[in-house]
Formats: structure tokens, sequence, C-alpha cells
């Protein structure tokens, strides 16, 4: 397990070591990190600091109301992944949801990397080795991560 006290200018450092950590994993299938927290603590920070890491240009923010959107990481990285697909599970209650959005597919799919916040909403629905990223607010500026 690693921990860290961050705050937002120690947040993209923090997310390359959980861009390399991922890098190492060999399942076969996709990579999930499943982030929790409360409102406000950082999951989508911290999603826009991965997708900083991978060389995505895009602005990145919470798919609340449209649930997921996917990003293609550019080739020039030379990640292992070739698209973030990033989840908000805050609306979803089961995994019968979760399946509308093509998560079979995108599970099978080892190139890809899947962020979800709200993970705790369809935790039962999360394989074995999801990473699971718990971030909790310090004070104002300062956040707890470890996973």
């Amino acid at each position: 397990m690693k921990e860290y006290h961050a705050n937002k200018t120690d947040l993209f450092n923090i997310a390359k070591q959980l861009v390399f950590d991922c890098e190492k994993i060999e399942s076969g299938r996709a990579v999930v990190l499943a982030l929790q927290g409360e409102l406000g603590a950082g999951k989508t920070t911290l999603t826009q600091h991965i997708a900083k890491v991978f060389g995505i240009k895009k602005n990145i923010t919470s798919p609340t109301f449209v649930i997921e959107k996917i990003y293609n990481i550019p080739k020039q990285t030379q990640s292992k992944f070739s698209k973030l697909v990033h989840i908000d599970a805050y609306r979803l209650q089961n995994k019968a949801e979760l399946n509308t959005l093509g998560w079979g597919e995108s599970l099978d799919n080892s190139t890809n990397i899947i962020v979800i916040e709200w993970s705790e909403n369809i935790s039962t629905a999360l394989p074995q080795n999801t990473i699971w990223v718990t971030l909790k607010h310090i004070d104002k500026e300062t956040r707890n991560i470890k996973w």
C-alpha cells in the first residue's frame, strides 16, 4: 500500500506513480482504478492528472451526466494503454446499469485503463484485481491518497 499527503501541486507526481504502478500490471484485461472519496475529495482532479501523465490534451471533466467518456492515449507516450475510460458511477446502482455502457468489452480490452469515480456504488461489479484509491480531506488544501 502506498500513502501520500498531497496538495494540488503534488497530484501530478502522485498520478505518475499510480500510472507507473498500473503499467506493471499484466492481467490480460483492462486495469481498473476505483476512486473513492467524499464530494470534493479530488477524484476528478486526480483523473485530470492521470490524463496529463498520458499526454491527453483534452479538458477532462467528470462525466456525471453522460456517465462515461473515453479518451485516446497518444502513441508517443509509449504506454501499454491506448484508451482512458473515465466513468462516474454516482448515478449507477448495479452491474446491469454498468453493462449498458459496454462494461464487459471495456474490461476485456487489456489496452484500456478504466478510472471510476464513486466506485463504491458498483463495487460488486469490479474485478478482483481492481486498484482501490481512497482520497480523504485533511484540510482545505491537503488530501490523503492511498492505494
